[in-house]
């Protein structure tokens, strides 16, 4: 009989028991130093560079929440509804609030990110966060991203909300894809939307626009384009075509500026915009310059095509050249004598005069 009874089972079931009594009579010992611990210190964590939210803020949502936290029992605080409160602000993407033994209540705050500024067609001014959100803008702190124009209808209630049309999602993986690269990073300045409802790339480096359609086969987008400045721009220039459109499946069509459009475009930008690009955009050709390199060397297969250098023959020069030469010289400028060096040696050359009077004094 004792033989059929399971002990593993039992020992195991004893063993979740005590874990479990022990567990109870912890909290019990929590609960009643909770009673005793009071709040000394609040300590409120917000890493990152963005400054979406400050540290006073936070205090205000406390004091209007809960009042004051410092000096009272650790029981009657509510932890829950202060996470609550501070995750309703609209820069705020997440929030933990803990208390220790020793009566310090921690608050560790993640903002949320924006990749992209949109100024829609009605004058509206809003972010797109990194998890595609919309959120407002802040008062405090302007965020360096890039920055979408022109013909947007997406509008914004003000309440953190998600995209409802096509083209604010395009908008949204567009910026995203250009934030996670450094090369597209540092070359893209804003985002336009045409009559058309084409996406338009403004760069920094270069006059002209870059019409990518929608953010359909992104990654081969991209990837078309950095060939192209790879191989057509180094022999043609960055200013010579004004539309590179890469809208067509595995293929890139130019438009080039005429010459008064280019005489133009150039007088423009050295009016204007000039002295103020000009150390910006020798940084970021030279941030595009480097991550071409790195591309063209991931490329192991291909071997460097080593051109021979071309020899061209001098000509050679005579001693006999050389006298004749000598000789032309004396007859033309009279009794002035010539020498002629050969090997070292000076030897004098006489004139015809010179060879006449030498037989009649003879």
């Amino acid at each position: 009989m004792l033989k059929r009874i399971n002990w593993k089972a039992i020992f195991k079931g004893f063993a979740w028991l005590v874990c479990l009594a022990g567990m109870v009579v912890l909290m019990s010992f929590i609960d009643i130093n909770k009673q005793k611990v009071k709040c000394t210190k609040v300590e409120i964590l917000i890493p990152g560079a963005d400054n979406f939210i400050e540290r006073e803020e936070i205090d205000a949502i406390l004091k209007q929440g809960e009042g004051a936290l410092i000096g009272r029992n650790l029981e009657t605080i509510n932890i829950h509804q202060i996470e609550k409160n501070i995750k309703s602000n609209p820069y705020i993407a997440f929030v933990k609030v803990y208390a220790d033994m020793d009566g310090i209540i921690h608050i560790e705050i993640k903002q949320r990110q924006p990749v992209l500024r949109i100024i829609n067609a009605g004058g509206q001014d809003y972010y797109i966060d990194s998890d595609g959100l919309k959120m407002p803008m802040s008062p405090n702190f302007t965020a360096n991203v890039l920055v979408a124009t022109g013909n947007i209808l997406e509008g914004f209630s003000g309440r953190i909300d998600t995209l409802l049309t096509p083209l604010a999602r395009d908008l949204y993986k567009t910026a995203l894809y250009s934030k996670r690269d450094t090369l597209w990073d540092a070359q893209f300045e804003q985002i336009y939307v045409n009559e058309k409802n084409d996406i338009e790339l403004i760069p920094r480096v270069g006059n002209q626009r870059i019409i990518l359609g929608n953010a359909d086969s992104l990654e081969t987008k991209m990837n078309n384009l950095l060939a192209f400045y790879k191989q057509a721009m180094p022999k043609v220039g960055w200013n010579v075509y004004k539309t590179i459109n890469l809208k067509y499946y595995n293929q890139i069509v130019c438009e080039k500026y005429d010459s008064l459009a280019v005489k133009k475009a150039i007088a423009v930008v050295i009016d204007t915009n000039f002295v103020q690009k000009k150390a910006t955009d020798s940084v970021i050709r030279d941030v595009i310059k480097e991550e071409i390199k790195k591309a063209t060397a991931e490329d192991a297969n291909e071997k460097p095509v080593v051109q021979k250098p071309v020899v061209v023959a001098k000509p050679t020069i005579t001693k006999e050249k050389v006298a004749e030469k000598t000789v032309a010289k004396s007859t033309t400028t009279g009794p002035a004598k010539t020498t002629v060096t050969e090997k070292g040696k000076t030897k004098p050359v006489t004139t015809t005069k010179e060879k006449t009077d030498t037989k009649k004094n003879k």
